[in-house]
């Protein structure tokens, strides 16, 4: 038995790596191409005609070396119209605990407001600007309903 398995592994080894060239020689065709060409990416770009701009008159100066500064174009506007100044009101509450915000932020929902939620370490402010003063009127007396104390006043921007 010992003399069996002393030849058998090498005759195993051998038709092994027959097996293998074999399969390699398969693998790797006989066929060589003489003529070969590197690939080439091919890529189409559309030619876009260029549009006619009002700004391609000042590249093409008469004077060469002077370009006009794109920054240096004046619009004079004629208005015939009256320009009013429409007065912004803000209105300002001091939430006190988070009961009043809920009853404040449903009531602000009913009235299709938007606000401004500023929040400190002690307390939350809330504003609205609008210039619908009767809607921040009625507003404030609904208020009253949830003991929220609330001012209206004319907002001015600082400029």
């Amino acid at each position: 038995m010992q003399k069996i398995l002393k030849w058998l592994t090498p005759i195993i080894a051998l038709g092994v790596a027959v097996f293998i060239i074999f399969f390699l020689i398969s693998i790797n065709s006989q066929d060589v191409f003489l003529e070969s060409e590197p690939l080439v990416l091919e890529h189409k770009t559309d030619e876009k005609i260029p549009e006619k701009n009002w700004l391609d008159k000042f590249s093409k100066s008469q004077r060469l070396g002077y370009f006009y500064p794109v920054n240096e174009v004046y619009v004079k506007v004629d208005l015939k119209e009256k320009i009013t100044k429409t007065i912004t009101y803000q209105l300002s509450a001091k939430i006190l605990d988070p009961y009043q915000l809920f009853c404040l932020k449903e009531e602000l929902k009913r009235h299709k407001l938007k606000y401004y939620l500023k929040k400190d370490k002690i307390n939350v402010d809330l504003f609205i600007y609008s210039q619908n003063v009767d809607k921040l009127q009625n507003l404030v007396k609904e208020l009253k309903n949830y003991e929220i104390s609330a001012n209206i006043k004319p907002y001015k921007e600082d400029y």
